[in-house]
């Protein structure tokens, strides 16, 4: 019955080309601006570690004088910075409070190729510990993370990513070989496979790069080898570094990202406990003239304090389904007029011995139709419109412009339903017709 219903409803559809052509121009059209914005949302709003994300938290510490309002000193919603000082980060390294935890930064490196014929190039890079590779569940194509007894050994060590491992090695197996970096000769001990999260919630100064690490070292060899990308330190305008490396280094400047992984809620609740004290002990050494505020957060509640997705882009989407809500009201408009203009055929099936059933469900399977026909403009418009974006964004925020195969579906699925449900009210009012009247009038 089901085949019968849409051979009749394509043939409904080819009987009026014009408002059949309307109706699907007002679908598509809603479908493709409401999916273009969506797409974007759906990319920032994304959680590239669902799994984890109630175990993985950042702890903050305020260590900065509350009272300082200076332009430099950049702070969070509420007061608190996004980052922590070299000193609290090793603090809290050294405590090990919880069974996995890193502090990283962003690094910068010169690769200097063994093949002779190759020029040195830039490649950028994170300085971490190892346990940011479990953390992370970052994914290895070949070999795996340098070990703790690394960290503690300042090991010229290197994982290198499938991109820089495919320029310099031709995609083998280079575990074990030599990479060279600003002059300074690293092993190799892992590859990964393609790793880019997006958002990059690790280090969300660059939520939405690319480009991913080219290389990860640890985090006590970049610090004796003062590898660190300018531009990633913020200072308070009251106290400002003495000038140098170790000046930086002994300052309250902030610039480290810090993770923990925390397996339960009571052991998140245990390490709140230990951050307060933590800052209390700060205090009472002098360090703090104030009561230090302290937080933790996981990582949905990071993303959303760092505002990944701002306002404007919610009010964006909000602006668009919108938009596909008067798109709908158009297409059951001109569905209706469609119903009207059919009056005579529906009242001659009815006298024929359909009954009001057979009717409205005839009349959704040629609204799903239309959806699914609407889909396809749709999708095009908003493949369209996403080309068009591309070449407005910069080249960091590319990788928000792009349709998955979920979206692709919720493409399909969402036309498809708003098609089936703007249909009901034509589809009902085509049930009401008075077959006695129709054959009268004729």
């Amino acid at each position: 019955m089901f085949c019968y219903y849409c051979a009749l409803a394509f043939r409904s559809l080819r009987r009026n080309v014009a408002l059949t052509g309307l109706t699907i121009a007002a679908i598509g059209a809603g479908i493709g601006a409401s999916m273009t914005t969506f797409c974007i949302f759906r990319a920032m709003d994304g959680d590239p570690i669902a799994y984890k994300a109630d175990r993985l938290y950042v702890p903050q510490i305020e260590n900065w004088d509350p009272r300082d309002h200076s332009p430099n000193s950049s702070r969070g919603t509420d007061g608190l910075s996004d980052a922590l000082s070299y000193t609290d980060a090793v603090a809290l390294m050294r405590a090990h409070a919880a069974p996995r935890q890193t502090a990283l930064y962003a690094t910068e490196f010169v690769v200097e190729p063994n093949d002779p014929r190759l020029l040195p190039f830039p490649i950028s890079g994170r300085a971490g510990y190892a346990d940011l590779f479990a953390m992370f569940d970052v994914p290895f194509a070949f070999g795996g993370p340098w070990s703790a007894a690394d960290d503690q050994a300042h090991a010229p060590v290197a994982v290198i990513s499938r991109a820089l491992n495919d320029r310099l090695f031709g995609g083998a197996d280079s575990v074990g070989r030599v990479l060279r970096l600003d002059q300074q000769n690293y092993r190799i001990v892992g590859v990964l496979r393609d790793w880019n999260p997006v958002p990059r919630y690790y280090d969300l100064q660059d939520a939405f790069g690319n480009d991913p690490d080219d290389v990860f070292v640890p985090f006590t060899r970049a610090i004796d080898k003062h590898k660190m990308t300018h531009e990633s330190s913020n200072c308070s305008g009251t106290t400002p570094p003495p000038p140098g490396w170790s000046g930086l280094l002994q300052s309250e400047c902030v610039w480290l990202q810090f993770w923990v992984e925390l397996p339960t809620r009571a052991a998140a609740a245990r390490y709140r406990t230990f951050l307060q004290n933590y800052a209390r002990d700060q205090e009472r050494v002098g360090r703090f003239h104030w009561s230090a505020r302290t937080q933790l957060r996981d990582l949905r509640q990071w993303l959303s304090y760092e505002r990944v997705v701002s306002p404007e882009v919610r009010m964006m989407v909000v602006i668009a389904f919108g938009f596909l809500l008067v798109c709908l009201i158009n297409a059951m408009g001109l569905m209706l007029a469609k119903v009207m203009f059919r009056s005579s055929d529906i009242g001659v099936r009815r006298a024929l011995g359909a009954n009001r059933r057979a009717v409205f469900a005839q009349g959704l399977v040629e609204a799903a139709v239309v959806g699914v026909v609407g889909a396809g403009a749709g999708l095009l418009l908003a493949l369209l419109g996403l080309a068009g974006l591309r070449s407005l964004l910069s080249k960091e925020s590319l990788v928000l412009a792009r349709m998955d195969p979920t979206d692709l579906g919720i493409t399909i699925a969402l036309a498809v339903v708003a098609t089936v449900l703007a249909g009901l009210y034509p589809t009902w009012r085509a049930t009401r017709v008075q077959p006695a009247w129709q054959l009268k009038s004729q």
